[in-house]
């Protein structure tokens, strides 16, 4: 869902407070209308008349972000008693991953303060999904993208941002992410007057999208019988957000994030905090656990995933599939009933072309 924030970007507790000024105490509401509302606001800031009768028709690109599926692991998940595993299927948002929740909304809070007036290009640091997502929103909207991106990510989302017509800076596959970021902080640094620099790594807008939108969607998805979140550790506006609703409607609710467990690693869009560059959005206190989770456990949950449950997955959503399962399997050792829910960000189609999925594992791992 796409729509403008309450507060100019700024860490803290400026910006939740403002947040709970803004915000209805209800969680309730109508992601159509509400959409369509910001789509509304989209066309008017680019000049274009409205007929009430026809913007019922159909559904815009923005209109189609959010209200995910929540599915259910039955295969994999179904042997610990008492407990339900469930993920959300974020590729079923338009530029297929779970940014394209955060991406709407950086992008409508620009709009909506005129950062991105004059022409201006926007501009960020991404490892891919961001970024496919930016420059879907901008084909879209008629905005120039340019983005830095580590050389190594696969040749699918090369060839999607090729296709929206988005500008690339490849940086050093070896400094990953980090290397992406101080490429965008040095190209806004030597002509600040061109860009407008999303810095999703520090956006508040980023983990204000899942405050309003996938933290209550799973709320109301559960009937609001979730006991445990989990979720990955990228820029970490998706663990952000929703655990600050979940734990605001029940603070019993169990916070899991998780990492890799190296520096050097294969779960792309994840970041291991203690050698990367730690996103200004992030709070390690908010969560309840950390998890590590191996890149060979999630390829081998990502194949049993496409074979068991009929699901092709990105190597991410894998990684949270594994440790949801040992979440699960210590709740069902311990006689508790849990319903507990992940974000699976984005499906396979991004990742085919990697050797994992034609390799049988050989090696062993605990779930």
């Amino acid at each position: 869902m796409i729509f403008p924030i309450c507060e100019n970007r700024g860490n803290g507790e400026r910006a939740e407070n403002a947040l709970r000024r803004c915000l209805p105490g209800s969680i309730s509401y109508n992601s159509i209308s509400h959409n369509r509302s910001a789509a509304a606001i989209l066309q008017r800031d680019q000049g274009v008349e409205i007929d009430p009768s026809l913007s019922q028709l159909g559904s815009t690109v923005a209109e189609r972000i959010g209200s995910t599926p929540l599915v259910r692991l039955g295969q994999v998940g179904g042997g610990y008693a008492g407990v339900a595993v469930l993920g959300k299927a974020e590729w079923a948002n338009p530029g297929g991953s779970v940014k394209d929740r955060a991406a709407a909304s950086m992008v409508a809070d620009a709009r909506d303060r005129g950062l991105l007036a004059g022409g201006k290009t926007l501009l960020d640091a991404t490892s891919g999904n961001t970024g496919i997502a930016f420059a879907m929103l901008g084909a879209a909207l008629g905005i120039a993208v340019h983005l830095a991106m580590p050389a190594n990510v696969s040749p699918e989302r090369k060839r999607i941002l090729r296709a929206f017509g988005a500008k690339v800076d490849w940086t050093d596959p070896g400094k990953g992410s980090d290397g992406a970021i101080l490429r965008a902080h040095e190209m806004v640094g030597n002509d600040a007057a061109r860009y407008c620099y999303m810095d999703q790594y520090s956006n508040d807008a980023n983990w204000l999208a899942h405050y309003r939108t996938t933290g209550p969607e799973i709320w109301q998805q559960t009937g609001g019988r979730v006991t445990h979140f989990v979720a990955g550790l990228g820029t970490s506006g998706t663990f952000m957000g929703v655990t600050r609703r979940l734990k605001e409607l029940n603070p019993a609710i169990q916070a899991v994030s998780f990492q890799p467990d190296s520096p050097f690693h294969g779960l792309e869009g994840l970041k291991h905090m203690g050698t990367s560059i730690v996103p200004a959005i992030y709070n390690p206190h908010i969560a309840n656990r950390n998890l590590e989770i191996e890149t060979e456990a999630a390829y081998e949950m990502a194949r049993r995933l496409a074979r068991e449950e009929g699901m092709l997955v990105g190597i991410s959503a894998a990684a949270a599939v594994v440790a949801s399962l040992k979440i699960a399997e210590e709740e069902a050792r311990a006689g508790r009933q849990a319903v507990i829910v992940t974000v699976l960000p984005d499906g396979a189609d991004k990742y085919l072309s990697e050797r994992f999925w034609d390799e049988e594992a050989e090696w062993a791992y605990s779930i």
